[in-house]
This record gives structure tokens, C-alpha cells and sequence, in this order.
């Protein structure tokens, strides 16, 4: 069973910030997470920025449990944990 994310946008401010769920089973994390105006219009391919986030949830998630995700942070330091995010986000955006 695949995980199911919700996102609420908290901010429309610089940095836009987002409270994320992840579900699965019966267990549950949250998460809150920042995205720069800069980097949101460098990643978003035309995507939204909510959409943005649901993919890097989903790149995730294919590398660990919900769990090991922190439960802040902001978009630009997961490719210092997975230097191949950036090439492989259009893919999750697809």
C-alpha cells in the first residue's frame, strides 16, 4: 500500500511553508517543510508548488521510511542527503 500525503500551505511568503502529513496503515507523520520562491520557480517545470512537494514526499519515501524523514526542513537540503533529487524530480512530477 502506497502512502498517502496531504499538504496544507501555511505561508505565501518567502519561503512558502507547507504542513505535510504521511499516512500509512494506521500511522501517521507530519512534517513541517519550507520552499524558497527561488527554488520553487527553479524545480517547478510549470508544477505547483504543492505538487513540488507531494514529488520530493514521493522521492522520499522511495529511499526511507516516513519516519527517518525530519520533521523540518527546508526543500534545498534534501539533495545533500540524495545528491540525484534535483535530476530525478520531473520524474516524480510526471
Amino acid at each position: 500500500m502506497s502512502a498517502q500525503i496531504s499538504l496544507a500551505r501555511l505561508s505565501d511568503a518567502d519561503p512558502l511553508a507547507f504542513d505535510v502529513c504521511v499516512r500509512e496503515s494506521k500511522s501517521e507523520t507530519r512534517h513541517r517543510v519550507t520552499l524558497s520562491q527561488r527554488d520553487f520557480v527553479r524545480l517547478s517545470a510549470g508544477a505547483t508548488a504543492e505538487k513540488i512537494l507531494e514529488a520530493a514526499f514521493r522521492f522520499l519515501l522511495d529511499r526511507e521510511p516516513k519516519e527517518a524523514i525530519l520533521p523540518r526542513f527546508d526543500v534545498s537540503v534534501i539533495s545533500r542527503y540524495f545528491p540525484e533529487f534535483e535530476d530525478r524530480l520531473p520524474d516524480y512530477l510526471r
